[in-house]
């Protein structure tokens, strides 16, 4: 059995302003000749098919037209709905849709959607479909003790329908650690604080393979087959440096899944430029990548320079951000450190008179201090009390 794993499709989503669908378009046309070309049996997209929940209709178009053709070809789909979602408007047609080889599940109803596929070589591979789930909603349903999408996940997998004599995979947008140890991140996603509300990889041993939504970096967690395909595209500077890949995995009746990493090739690259005005700008600069990327340039000039940003247009035409690493920005920082770390030393009643007359434009009057004062002893009773009750 051969499949391949996508995940945060994100379609419709802008970067700095610019429409990515051409470039999603053009990884989803090499998505499908991969799917051609290595006879893969289905595709499976772990979350985030869209940006947003109500999704414009030329991303909605897009899904449209990726989903026929590998229908077309006899691909099976399988996709579940990711935080950025609807699963309400997800779920719209799946009956009719699911005759036609495309399974798509929005919400969760109380059990793991499963679909088993069996290949020419009569290997059988349960899929297990399980759509973000909100821990809340949850709670009362399925008469958890704690609202956290550990307990929620863990309910949940317990009502899959297991066929035994096969192998299976789950497809899940959720966010994972292992042994409390965090994912790589970048700064596009959203994720929890902290690791708050995440799922421990342990939850998924029972697994052939776990193929997972949620962290646009791609990477595995524990084990090669527990892993996170990544971003379709880079959606964020943070990932410049990282290539994107489309995981294909192959699953015979025994043994461990062998993955391969087919890499993905942007339609125009997202990658940062650092330097003075007059180097980045010089045609040694412009020959080492396609002017036509979508670019951060980093501007170290130390003297004011007129109009940067339409000098680097003129030779960049998709320049998204400009910064500046100089003097003057690294003085203003350790500034900023400065002030940080000075608030550390104020009491919250200092604090608060500090930000009332930044607020106001004067200082608070003796009668307004008493009160704050005596507020702020209150608060500090109550969390006495609260300590000694603990």
């Amino acid at each position: 059995m051969k499949f391949l794993h996508l995940g945060d499709l994100h379609l419709g989503k802008r970067v700095y302003g610019y429409s990515m669908l051409d470039d999603q378009r053009f990884a989803l046309e090499q998505v499908v000749r991969m799917a051609a070309q290595h006879q893969a049996d289905a595709v499976v997209i772990a979350g985030d098919i869209y940006d947003k929940t109500v999704p414009s209709g030329e991303a909605v178009s897009l899904f449209d037209w990726f989903f026929t053709q590998l229908c077309e070809r006899n691909i099976t789909v399988l996709a579940v709905s990711g935080n950025h979602d609807s699963g309400e408007r997800l779920d719209f047609g799946k009956t009719l849709l699911s005759q036609q080889g495309m399974h798509l599940i929005g919400t969760f109803d109380g059990t793991v959607a499963s679909v088993t596929l069996t290949d020419r070589e009569q290997c059988r591979v349960q899929f297990h479909l399980l759509p973000w789930l909100r821990p809340m909603e949850w709670r009362e349903t399925m008469q958890l003790e704690q609202s956290t999408q550990q307990c929620v996940m863990e309910a949940a997998l317990a009502r899959t329908q297991w066929e035994h004599g096969t192998r299976h995979v789950l497809v899940a947008h959720t966010f994972v650690t292992v042994g409390g140890a965090m994912p790589e991140q970048s700064d596009s996603e959203i994720v929890p604080v902290g690791g708050v509300d995440a799922v421990d990889a342990a939850l998924f041993d029972a697994y052939d393979y776990v193929a997972l939504g949620h962290i646009h970096r791609p990477q595995r967690l524990g084990r090669d087959s527990v892993r996170y395909c990544g971003s379709l595209l880079k959606y964020s500077f943070s990932e410049a440096r990282y290539p994107k890949s489309v995981p294909l995995v192959t699953i015979g009746e025994s043994g461990e899944p062998d993955i391969t990493l087919l890499p993905l090739t942007p339609r125009r690259d997202l990658r940062e430029v650092r330097g003075k005005l007059c180097d980045v700008t010089s045609e040694l600069v412009q020959r080492a990548g396609d002017p036509n990327d979508y670019l951060r340039v980093i501007l170290t000039d130390d003297e004011e320079l007129y109009d940067p940003q339409a000098a680097l247009r003129a030779v960049y035409p998709n320049l998204m951000r400009l910064d500046f690493d100089n003097i003057r920005t690294q003085t203003a920082d350790t500034e900023g450190l400065q002030r940080e770390e000075a608030a550390q030393q104020l009491t919250p009643v200092q604090l608060f008179e500090q930000f009332f007359a930044e607020q106001n434009g004067k200082q608070m009057t003796d009668w307004q201090k008493q009160q704050l004062a005596r507020i702020g002893r209150e608060m500090e009773d109550s969390d006495e009390a609260d300590s000694c009750n603990g």
